[in-house]
Parts: structure tokens; C-alpha cells; sequence
């Protein structure tokens, strides 16, 4: 409970747009991503630790609310701080990569491009919450179970690759 004691909510309207934007635009890459039988991905070779299907939806919906809160309160630290509009910067280019990463894998149907992406995304998550750290430590924290499931969407995404010549 320590932990959620250091988060305090000036402006609910603003976590209310932080944590709905990430929900919104996060959820762009569904568009591209059909995972049943007779699909594309359903007919790929994957990792043997590859989760069922239905676990992905609940993990990233809880993902992009922490990611949301996360970018709350780098935002709430104040927009006219050089350090947190770079931070934000950064924040929205690993955004843009986690959106972009299921019209690659997915829509393109490119295993390769998304391996690619996903490096890309994993680096700029690092870099992320490096600079949150130094404005919240708690924004910072909430970004790990986000990084931490990247890191797994990259074996995955290498597996499926590797398997699928």
C-alpha cells in the first residue's frame, strides 16, 4: 500500500485522458491482430511457451492502464519542464512502436518486420522509463510489467520467426 500512497491525483480529468488515451490508441493495433483458427497466426508454428490466446487482451488492457497513470504523473510534473516533454516525446515514439508492431506482425503478416519493431520497442520502453525515473519513480515502476511483457512479445515474436522459414 506504500506504493500507491505516492501516487497522489491532482486533476482526475487528466488521469481520466492519460489512462483513456493509452487505452484508445493502444487498442489501434487489435484492428490488425485476428488470432483464431483459420487465421494467419493460427496456422503458424509458435514457442512452447507461447500463452493461449485469451490471455493477451487482459494483459495488455491492465498494461495500458498503468502505462496511463504512468504518463499522468510525468505529466502532471509539469508540461513547461524541459525533462518532462522529453519524456513524453520518448514516451510517444515507444507508442507509436507498440501500435505499429501489430500492422507489421499481423497485417503485413511479417514476422521479421515485427522482430524488428519489437527490438525498437523494447529499447525505447528502456529509455522510457529511465526518464520517468527521473521524474516519478513510482511512473517509472509502473512501466516494468510493460517492459517485462515486451521482453516475452520479443522471444515469442523471435520464436515464431525462427520457426517459420
Amino acid at each position: 500500500m506504500e506504493f500507491l500512497d505516492r501516487i497522489s491525483v491532482r486533476s482526475p480529468l487528466h488521469l481520466v485522458i492519460a489512462v483513456v488515451f493509452c487505452l484508445v490508441v493502444g487498442s489501434l493495433g487489435s484492428v490488425f491482430t485476428v488470432t483464431g483458427a483459420g487465421s494467419w497466426y493460427g496456422s503458424l508454428s509458435k514457442p512452447f511457451f507461447t500463452p493461449p490466446n485469451w490471455v493477451f487482451a487482459p494483459v495488455w488492457i491492465t498494461l495500458f492502464i498503468l502505462m496511463g497513470i504512468a504518463l499522468y504523473l510525468v505529466w502532471e510534473a509539469g508540461i513547461d519542464r524541459r525533462e518532462v516533454r522529453v519524456a513524453l516525446a520518448v514516451f510517444g515514439v515507444q507508442f507509436i512502436l507498440n501500435v505499429l508492431w501489430s500492422f507489421l506482425f499481423f497485417g503485413l503478416q511479417s514476422p521479421w518486420l515485427g522482430l524488428i519493431d519489437i527490438v525498437l520497442l523494447w529499447i525505447m520502453i528502456a529509455a522510457t522509463i529511465v526518464l520517468f525515473s527521473r521524474i516519478s519513480r513510482v511512473a517509472a515502476c509502473l512501466l516494468i510489467p510493460y517492459i517485462c511483457w515486451v521482453t516475452i512479445a520479443g522471444a515469442l515474436n523471435a520464436g515464431v520467426y525462427l520457426l517459420n522459414p
